[in-house]
C-alpha cells in the first residue's frame, strides 16, 4: 500500500511540462543554442533558460561553451542520463519494463543502399576521422561513413594512438579531405562535430539530415587535460553519441 502513494519519478514530472518536452524534442535533433531553442518553442529567453536549468538539474541536459564563439553556449541531451532516469522511472512502475529499454534491433538498410553519413570538423585531423572509424566499426557494412574538414590538417598522432589503444582500430591510413570536395555527393546525414564547422559547412540538399554535435577540439586542450587524455575523452564521447545515433538510423 505504501508504494501506491509514492510520487511520480522526478523525470516524469520534468517531462510533463509541454515547454520542457518541446525543448527535449528539439535537442534530440542536435545541439542547439538558446536563441535557436527560443525560435523552436516560441518562448522568451528567460523562460527557456529557466526550463534548461531544470533539465540540467534533472540530469537530462548538458551545456558546453562554444569553441568557435565563447559567448555562445550549446545545449545537448545527456542521453546516458536520460536513459538512466527513464529506465529507473519505468522500473518503478513495473520491474519488467526497465529491461526492455536496452533491446536493440540493429540498423535497417535504406532502399537506396547503405546509409551514407558525413562527419565534418575543422581540420579532419582528429574528431571526424575518429567518428568515421567508430561508426564503421559499430555498423559494419550497413553504413558508409565519410569524414572531411573545413580547413584540412595532417592526422593528429594522438588520434591514431587512442583509436589503436582504446578501440583496436587503425586510422593511420586516413588522409584529410576538404569538405568542398565531397559537398556534391549524396549523404543521408551530415554531422558537424564543432561549432566552426557548423557555421562554415557547405549547404546540402534539403532531404539531407543535418545534425550538430558541439565537441571541443582535443588538440586545443590546455594544461594537464591536453594531448592523449583529451583524445581519450573525445573518443569516449564520440562512441556514446554514435551508440545513440544508431537507433536514429533504425527509425529513419
Amino acid at each position: 500500500m505504501t508504494g501506491s502513494t509514492a510520487p511520480a519519478p522526478a523525470v516524469l514530472r520534468l517531462l510533463a511540462d509541454p515547454v520542457r518536452w518541446q525543448l527535449m524534442r528539439e535537442l534530440a535533433r542536435g545541439d542547439r543554442r538558446v536563441r535557436e531553442l527560443m525560435d523552436a518553442v516560441g518562448q522568451p529567453q528567460n523562460l527557456v533558460s529557466y526550463h534548461l536549468r531544470q533539465l540540467r538539474a534533472g540530469g537530462l541536459v548538458k551545456a558546453r561553451r562554444s569553441s568557435f564563439d565563447g559567448r555562445d553556449t550549446y545545449y545537448c541531451l545527456d542521453l546516458d542520463g536520460c536513459a538512466g532516469e527513464l529506465s529507473a522511472a519505468v522500473s518503478a512502475l513495473h520491474p519488467g519494463l526497465g529491461s526492455r529499454l536496452s533491446v536493440s534491433e540493429g540498423v535497417a538498410v535504406p532502399q537506396s543502399g547503405r546509409w551514407r553519413v558525413l562527419f565534418v570538423c575543422t581540420g579532419n585531423s582528429g574528431r571526424s576521422p575518429m567518428a568515421e572509424a567508430l561508426l564503421r566499426h559499430r555498423a559494419g557494412g550497413q553504413i558508409d561513413p565519410v569524414s572531411a574538414g573545413i580547413t584540412p590538417k595532417p592526422l593528429h598522432p594522438d588520434a591514431v594512438a587512442v583509436m589503436r589503444d582504446k578501440h583496436g582500430i587503425d586510422i593511420s591510413a586516413h588522409r584529410p579531405t576538404p569538405v568542398a570536395s565531397v559537398a556534391g555527393e549524396r549523404f543521408d546525414f551530415v554531422i558537424t562535430l564543432c561549432d566552426k564547422a557548423r557555421e562554415h559547412c557547405p549547404e546540402f540538399p534539403q532531404q539531407t539530415g543535418l545534425v550538430h554535435w558541439s565537441m571541443p577540439d582535443p588538440a586545443a586542450a590546455e594544461g594537464g587535460l591536453a594531448g592523449y587524455p583529451a583524445f581519450v575523452r573525445t573518443a569516449v564521447e564520440l562512441d556514446s553519441r554514435i551508440d545513440n545515433f544508431l537507433p536514429v538510423l533504425q527509425q529513419a
